[in-house]
């Protein structure tokens, strides 16, 4: 029974690969199981046995994809023929307070950190192209202020929504809440290689994710701000002398490619959003992001 049951879901999701092989494709561009190398082995205990650590890192690749809640993510792995499938048909899938443990445990070790540079190591290896230069920008993830009652009492969870480390800012007079996304990308190929995750009200000066090789370009938020970068190619403001704005257009043209990476997150992902309420807690969403952003524009540049 068990064979046919396989051979009709299969049959059902070559119809789905056909229509919509996002998934697949961006599953087939990675070896997953070099991240399992990154996590400790756990000693054997009473319980229930613990989930493939795997399983776990593709769920928040999914997540971030589709800027799904956790319970909503729960909901989907069993709805969704293609969710189950790039997950390999788990025997158990974990319910969301899982995921929001797994998660938590992320915040707590450097993993998250270990993860991010074997993606690195993986993209390199693929020889995508490049350009001279990098691109650093800056993008709020808004939150909601919360309350102290949030209804998750006994659920694993905070027992409040309000938010511990967003904080108000302002931009050209509108007020924002929340956190910031500070990145750093390669020209040419858009692969973000650095990331950083402040709250709102942090300016995006005060942030260097460069280092000493680097040409690095910006726009006028970094305006008259140091930078480890051999190159600073930071737009100027104030009044400009023709030079300067001369200048202001190259640099303007060449890290025009950084704002790629921040509409693709926010559009095609519907992501720039949090509910989770510490710096802590959202750098590692942020991470998850960003790397499904990355595996989704190296499928783009595989095919290319």
């Amino acid at each position: 029974m068990k064979n046919l049951l396989d051979f009709a879901l299969q049959e059902r999701y070559d119809k789905v690969k056909k229509l919509r092989p996002n998934l697949e494709e961006m599953k087939n561009l990675l070896n997953w199981n070099t991240f399992l190398t990154l996590f400790p082995l756990e000693e054997a205990s009473r319980g229930r046995p613990a989930y493939d650590k795997i399983l776990m890192v593709r769920l928040l690749f999914l997540q971030s994809w589709y800027s799904l809640s956790d319970e909503e993510l729960e909901f989907q792995v069993y709805d969704r023929l293609s969710f189950q499938h790039f997950l390999d048909y788990p025997e158990r899938i974990p319910d969301f307070t899982t995921v929001w443990r797994f998660r938590d445990e992320l915040t707590e070790t450097d993993i998250v950190d270990q993860i991010w540079q074997e993606l690195q190591q993986q993209i390199t290896a693929k020889n995508v192209r490049i350009e001279k230069g990098v691109i650093q920008d800056a993008s709020f993830i808004h939150a909601d202020p919360g309350k102290t009652n949030s209804g998750m009492d006994d659920r694993g969870m905070a027992k409040t929504s309000r938010s511990r480390d967003g904080s108000w800012t302002k931009k050209n007079g509108k007020s924002y809440f929340g956190f910031k996304l500070h990145s750093k990308m390669q020209r040419g190929s858009k692969i973000i290689t650095e990331i950083a995750v402040t709250t709102a009200k942090v300016h995006d000066s005060n942030i260097d994710l460069a280092v000493q090789e680097d040409i690095i370009y910006r726009d006028t938020a970094y305006t008259g701000v140091k930078t480890k970068a051999r190159g600073n190619g930071s737009m100027k403001r104030g009044k400009l002398s023709e030079h300067d704005k001369l200048r202001n257009k190259r640099i303007s043209k060449k890290r025009s490619q950084g704002e790629h990476p921040y509409a693709t997150i926010h559009r095609s992902f519907g992501g720039g959003n949090t509910k989770l309420t510490t710096v802590a807690r959202v750098f590692v969403q942020q991470v998850f992001v960003c790397m499904a952003y990355n595996l989704h524009r190296l499928r783009f540049l595989v095919k290319s």
